[in-house]
């Protein structure tokens, strides 16, 4: 079993990073991106079209997390079995197969376990994507080719619902439009893969398993993250209508938000790159909560517009941070399974985020809203400082 090692114990001390092979994963998963952003906006659309209850379409949604966390412990076994290259085509081709029968049935009970094999399918290849990317930048230059990544992926997610603009949401057009990025994927995967380092070594054996144990606060950080993230887009527009702000303006809000993620992200991982990536992830944590604080204060005034821009960035950094500690910790098989993990974390925190705080909402008022996002953040920063005083590799008791 891999061991947590620091980035320069990894091997790599060559300072330049291989731009032609990052440039290739990234638009590998760019391009499938767009089609998971756009399968979105569109499927809801259509299912509220047809008339079906507001609670079979979030329910419906939630078929793909749960399909990506049931795959995440499966990902380091079928690495190994049948290699890296070879699971990730597979499954970008699968994408593109199961998005043509969704448009072929567009039928809700169909839709659940298309929905869910969606989510099976691209855990392989986002973990994956990861693993490569990690083993392709040398640790100096860690910050800047991850930040570019994540940058890359909010791009990607933000193209997709801008597609149905120009497609609409009839017919095939849209359909056509995910499956031609699945199967750009494809392309881009295979024309990239002779170029890609291997995801394991001889002898190595992790699993998912063997691997929770040793980075709990990681997997803390990213269950918060998504959980956050959810939660943000789910119920944002539900707190901002309570302070008499239109739809329009909710939409214009949450874009602010999404080009904060896509904006800054590059510039916290060349910080991430000076001080230590658990210091600057404390720091996302622990000013996103305090935003939390502030936000009913700023809501519907001027100062929403830059608050919200940052605050969405501060937050995606929370995760670009993880990662970059994954990375300098972890190698070999460890690596893919600690992926394996961060994906089954982010499928837990997106189920349970929007209902908990709905819930608490619902209960309490609109405030729930930013006071859960508060105490999920604040909380973080508070386990990863304490965390950080203990040592960088603290772990829990085998499992």
């Amino acid at each position: 079993m891999d061991r947590p090692i620091t980035a320069h114990a990894a091997g790599t001390s060559d300072s330049q990073v291989p731009w032609g092979p990052v440039a290739g994963v990234i638009a590998t998963v760019s391009v499938f991106a767009i089609a998971q952003g756009l399968s979105y906006p569109l499927l809801s659309i259509i299912l509220e079209r047809q008339g079906n209850p507001a609670i079979l379409v979030g329910l419906s949604a939630a078929m793909t997390p749960c399909g990506l966390m049931a795959s995440a412990p499966l990902i380091p076994l079928l690495s190994r079995r049948f290699g890296a290259g070879p699971t990730a085509l597979i499954c970008a081709l699968f994408a593109a197969l199961l998005f043509a029968l969704i448009g072929w049935t567009e039928n809700l009970a169909a839709w659940f376990p298309l929905r869910f094999l969606v989510g099976v399918v691209i855990g392989p290849l986002y973990v994956l994507s990861e693993v490569w990317l990690i083993g392709l930048a040398p640790p100096e230059r860690r910050g800047r080719v991850v930040g570019i990544y994540t940058t890359a992926i909010s791009a990607g997610f933000a193209a997709g619902p801008f597609s149905l603009m120009l497609v609409g949401t009839h017919g095939w057009p849209p359909y056509l439009v995910g499956i031609a990025a699945f199967l750009a994927c494809t392309v881009c995967l295979a024309a990239t893969l002779p170029r890609l380092p291997p995801t394991d070594r001889e002898g190595d054996a992790a699993s998912l398993r063997s691997f929770l144990p040793h980075a709990p606060v990681l997997l803390l950080a990213v269950m918060v993250m998504a959980a956050f993230e959810q939660t943000a887009l789910s119920l944002f527009p539900v707190y901002g209508m309570a302070y008499g702000i239109g739809e329009f303006g909710i939409s214009a809000l949450l874009a602010v938000l999404i080009a904060g993620n896509i904006a800054l992200q590059i510039p916290i991982g060349i910080v991430s790159e000076r001080y230590r990536p658990r210091s600057v992830m404390i720091a996302c944590a622990a000013l996103s909560g305090l935003g939390c604080l502030v936000l009913p204060v700023l809501i519907g005034t001027v100062w929403q517009w830059p608050f919200v821009f940052l605050w969405g960035a501060l937050s995606y950094g929370i995760y670009t941070t993880a990662f970059l500690e994954l990375g300098d910790r972890f190698t070999g098989s460890m690596l893919v399974a600690g992926n394996a993990a961060f994906a089954l974390m982010w499928g837990f925190g997106g189920i349970a985020g929007p209902p908990a705080t709905g819930a608490l909402m619902d209960t309490f008022g609109v405030q729930g809203f930013p006071a859960v996002l508060a105490f999920l953040c604040l909380g973080l920063a508070a386990v990863a400082l304490l965390a950080q005083r203990r040592g960088p590799t603290e772990r829990l008791a085998p499992w």
